[in-house]
């Protein structure tokens, strides 16, 4: 595979300081119209959950993906913000000594390391409805129908049967409920849910608001799958060959809890294979767009690629 061009290198910098400056406003001390107050133990906490980290590479596939149908500005990054946030709250509460038990996220401690577990609980709570917030607000879209697809969208993602549905299925593959041996179709439904539902809505979020007709949106959705699923084998990869100070979170967590991954069902070699595939699969669905999707191809690449 090619090194990432400065161009696309560029883009994605560019992309997340645009999208921190706006985390920043949105999660001032300054109490929003028809908010009463923001309780300053909560807004730190938050900031610190949400600010100052990660390559915001979900807000990125947002502003990318909107840009092939001519939507620039404050909408995507807004949107891009909302699926942000959402991410962050997800973090946070997988972080939970209840769920994955971690005390290092982002070369940081964990929120409930750094505050407490009740405020690492609200905070959660407080980023998720920020992120749903955010949407339905008509400064992100003037037309209340691309508001509502939105709203609909992430919700869909984030709930039951997208990302907090994977999560049961991923504490269930721990033999916390019972006896657990997951074959690789129950593997790749988990990590289609936990993972690859809010990075394909990161996607499909740009095709709502650049008013894609049925085609090109499903064309966005396929290849937010394939990205998705390269990401979360790319992540098993390198959590048994990185080390926890390159990845700023705990490695080989996974295997002390005896859960299955592809790397466990396809080996190593396997497991890089199929990020392979995934990679043509994710270019594939991008053909329509031409020239103009170079960056989303870029993007896929840069996923399963990526050293931390």
């Amino acid at each position: 595979m090619m090194p990432s061009t400065p161009t696309f290198t560029t883009r994605l910098s560019e992309a997340a300081r645009a999208i921190e400056a706006s985390l920043e406003a949105l999660l001032s001390d300054k109490a929003a119209s028809g908010e009463i107050a923001r309780p300053p133990r909560l807004m730190a906490a938050m900031r610190h959950a949400a600010l100052g980290g990660g390559k915001r590479l979900r807000p990125f596939l947002t502003v990318e993906a909107a840009r092939l149908f001519g939507a620039e500005g404050q909408g995507p990054l807004r949107v891009g913000c909302a699926v942000e946030l959402l991410h962050c709250y997800s973090l946070v509460h997988d972080d939970l000594p209840s769920m994955d038990d971690d005390d290092l996220r982002r070369g940081r401690p964990t929120v409930h390391k750094a505050y407490d577990e009740a405020t690492a609980i609200l905070v959660g709570d407080a980023l998720q409805t920020l992120a749903f917030e955010v949407l339905a607000d008509p400064a992100t879209a003037v037309d209340p129908a691309i508001r509502s697809d939105l709203v609909l969208g992430l919700a869909r993602a984030s709930g039951l049967g997208g990302m907090v549905g994977g999560q049961l299925l991923d504490l269930s593959a721990e033999g916390r409920y019972g006896p657990a041996s997951l074959s690789e179709a129950d593997v790749r439904l988990l990590q289609m849910m936990k993972t690859g539902a809010i990075l394909t809505f990161s996607v499909e979020a740009g095709a709502i608001l650049g008013k894609a007709d049925g085609p090109a949106r499903q064309s966005l959705v396929e290849y937010g799958r394939a990205l998705g699923a390269a990401f979360q084998v790319a992540d098993d990869i390198l959590d048994r060959e990185a080390s926890a100070e390159a990845l700023g979170k705990r490695t080989g967590k996974d295997q002390e809890k005896g859960k299955a991954t592809l790397v466990d069902l396809l080996g190593m070699d396997g497991a890089r294979y199929e990020c392979r595939q995934l990679v043509e699969k994710a270019h594939a669905s991008l053909e329509r767009f031409g020239s103009k999707a170079g960056t989303l191809c870029e993007a896929v690449r840069f996923v399963v690629e990526r050293k931390v």
